[in-house]
């Protein structure tokens, strides 16, 4: 089976969430590292596991980044680190699979489905192998104890619960 490191500048954890009820907002992480194991011949014998730098919150507003690091959402003080674990791998299409694995945010961990396309692997002009990896689910992050909020006058609240997260990840082989 193929080792493939993330490639942390060429890969991106990003999220959306609904805000007033009325708009997405969006943002990402900007460190992501991780291994994957990982052969377009035997999908279902892959692994993966990521590690996201919780400081590495960005939405392009440095107040609100400062928020979400707070204990009112991240607490990033006492949880640094987001990390998934898969625990197994079904194929869905010629280039798609689900990945099932857990998801660790804010210290509490809940079992989670990847949606997942991939990409190659190919041989870049340099010389390197890489890979390409699309995944994408929704949580509830007031399962992760991400609860804060506030009602809104007309009703609803100011921030949803519902997070997309998406990823896009490149990934070097390391070896067999």
């Amino acid at each position: 089976m193929a080792k493939w490191g993330i490639d942390p500048d060429h890969s991106v954890t990003g999220f959306a969430v609904r805000h007033l009820m009325i708009a997405n907002v969006h943002g990402h992480f900007s460190k992501v590292a991780g291994t994957i194991h990982f052969d377009p011949s035997h999908v279902t014998h892959s692994s993966v596991e990521v590690t996201i730098n919780a400081t590495s919150i960005c939405t392009g507003i440095k107040k609100r980044d400062e928020h979400l690091r707070s204990p009112d959402f991240f607490d990033v003080g006492k949880y640094p680190e987001i990390i998934f674990k898969s625990t197994s791998v079904e194929i869905t299409g010629s280039n798609r699979c689900k990945v099932n694995g857990v998801l660790t945010i804010h210290g509490i961990t809940h079992p989670v489905i990847l949606e997942v396309e991939y990409f190659g692997p190919v041989k870049s002009p340099y010389g390197a192998t890489s890979i390409g990896f699309a995944a994408m689910t929704k949580i509830n992050r007031e399962d992760y104890g991400i609860a804060w909020n506030e009602a809104m006058e007309a009703g609803g609240v100011m921030v949803g619960r519902d997070v997309l997260i998406v990823l896009d990840v490149e990934a070097d082989l390391a070896g067999e």
